[in-house]
């Protein structure tokens, strides 16, 4: 991102650099980690109207960022990511500290361990100092669901989106997408250098479009699942945010990797030490889909395409080959994983029963009574709907004309991708979400069900087919809300998406957010 560095107040300014720019920052003294922990944990004091966070760790927070100091004081310190502060999704097992999933069947729940990403940035040095608001067990596309209450856009309370609104800036707010929207407000409001989030069906990068910052969806197994609560095990991806695709090639670097913990984990392929400052974009071709990835649905409002259009020029004018790419199958992917991801829901929400962890009812008339009563009062009215909807099409008599019909069509999707990569094209580009971010008010006047299927109709067939994208903040609507847009590159060729990606980043030149509100204001 650009920014003026004289409009900014100098915490403002600190908190707005790059993980690079701060960690020479951190090594050259110019900032210690403990004053820079301080600084984020103010920060989020300073926002709590967003509701980005479900926990603040301040207390391990700045225990962690003096152990940091020490290092940085001899000289020694761990990595890129000593003494940088970070926020995790609620969704990811945190060692000692409550992971709720936003759901009151798990309020309470403190896992005995860290998730592997958790831990691996810990390794590093990077600082913990919070975890993010997210819908109910990651099942949404608004971070609207959740027990805790909705996430609110940061970009909600900047000059040029107010100058458009004539409402309150207390019921005239924009949604921050789902379902790691806590994650995503928390980087696009200077509260953490980078966050992270799990994605689904575009649950980092649909949130990442709509709060202007990166999102980076990894090839799947590329990054551990353990720890990692699952929605849907078959596509489920821990993924990374961050304010600049440099950033976020890092922390791809230090999280990817086999695990023993997780069998679905490969050997993460050789890789340049750093993505190239300048790099030949003649030599790629782009893939822009000549038909709708939703036959029912518009590509988007007239700003996604106009935007698309642009920025696929833009790639033309610089040498770069684009040229169109069919995808027939995509147009069935909502339904397809409509039916996969209820599916694995329903498998997966059966460990909470009541008996081992998280919520139980008090009623005890009979096992079966405290197993219906607890998850009737633990789960809300989406997890429900999901589990019922997952249940109806694995019974018996359902199985092969829903699910075995849903997996064939996967395999479909899928080599519509293969075909594509294998024509030639190196990156494809799309809009990451329909349109810009919407009013919460009108945004909830459809069911989550609903609201899923159309903001997430982009992002989708990327997690069926297991491939790697990335949203890049790309311009501001003319309601002054960001606009992104996603490019899906091969499996396992995460760092050449993200060079396409740096490149994109360095031409449309996306501004700095300047909050214009803070706690007392």
């Amino acid at each position: 991102m650009s920014a003026s560095s004289a409009a900014l107040s100098p915490t403002a300014a600190m908190l707005g650099l790059s993980i690079r720019e701060v960690s020479l920052a951190l090594r050259d003294g110019r900032v210690s980690a403990t004053e820079l922990c301080r600084k984020c944990i103010n920060q989020i004091q300073r926002t709590r109207y967003l509701n980005a966070f479900i926990t603040i760790t301040e207390e391990t927070a700045m225990e962690q960022a003096q152990r940091a100091d020490n290092r940085l004081r001899t000289g020694k310190p761990l990595g890129p990511l000593d003494g940088i502060p970070f926020s995790v999704k609620d969704n990811f097992c945190t060692e000692n500290i409550e992971t709720t999933c936003a759901s009151s069947m798990l309020k309470g729940y403190v896992p005995p361990f860290n998730a592997t990403v958790v831990q691996k940035l810990l390794d590093q040095g990077a600082v913990l100092v919070g975890k993010t608001n997210l819908d109910e067990f990651a099942m949404g596309a608004g971070s609207t669901d959740g027990v805790f209450g909705p996430v609110r856009n940061p970009w909600s309370y900047t000059s040029l989106y107010r100058e458009q609104s004539t409402e309150d800036p207390d019921s005239d707010w924009a949604i921050t997408g789902g379902s790691s929207g806590g994650s995503a407000a928390a980087v696009a409001s200077l509260c953490s250098f980078l966050a992270l989030g799990s994605d689904t069906g575009g649950s980092t990068r649909n949130p990442g479009s709509l709060c202007g910052v990166v999102a980076l969806k990894p090839t799947y197994g590329l990054l551990s699942r353990h720890g990692l609560i699952p929605l849907v095990n078959s596509m489920d991806v821990p993924g990374i945010m961050t304010r600049s695709v440099h950033d976020a090639a890092t922390v791809l670097r230090i999280l990817q990797g086999r695990d023993e913990r997780d069998s679905t984990t490969v050997q993460a392929p050789s890789t340049p030490p750093s993505l190239p400052e300048h790099f030949d974009i003649r030599n790629i071709c782009v893939g822009i889909p000549k038909v709708q990835l939703h036959s029912d649905r518009p590509l988007g409002d007239s700003s996604s395409v106009l935007l698309t259009s642009r920025v696929a020029a833009m790639f033309e004018e610089a040498g770069a080959r684009v040229q169109e790419v069919s995808l027939p199958h995509t147009q069935h992917s909502i339904v397809c994983y409509s039916v996969l991801c209820c599916s694995e829901v329903a498998s997966n929400m059966a460990r909470f029963d009541g008996l081992k962890y998280g919520h139980r009812s008090k009623v005890n008339s009979s096992t079966d009574a405290m197993y219906a009563t607890t998850r009737h009062e633990g789960f809300n009215n989406v997890v429900h709907r999901r589990i019922l909807s997952g249940n109806y099409f694995l019974l018996k008599s359902n199985f092969e004309r829903y699910f075995v019909k849903a997996q064939q069509m996967r395999r479909l999707i899928t080599e519509d991708f293969k075909n594509v990569f294998r024509s030639g094209i190196d990156v494809v580009l799309t809009p990451t979400t329909p349109s810009d971010a919407e009013r919460y008010s009108d945004f909830i006047q459809a069911d989550n069900q609903t609201r899923s299927a159309q903001e997430d109709v982009f992002t989708q067939p990327v997690n069926i087919a297991g491939l790697p994208a990335v949203t890049v903040p790309t311009a501001l609507s003319h309601r002054g809300l960001p606009i992104g847009l996603q490019l899906i590159g091969q499996t396992l060729q995460d760092w050449k998406l993200l060079t396409v990606a740096h490149w994109m980043e360095q031409k449309v030149n996306f501004p700095m957010i300047h909050l214009t509100r803070t706690i007392g204001s």
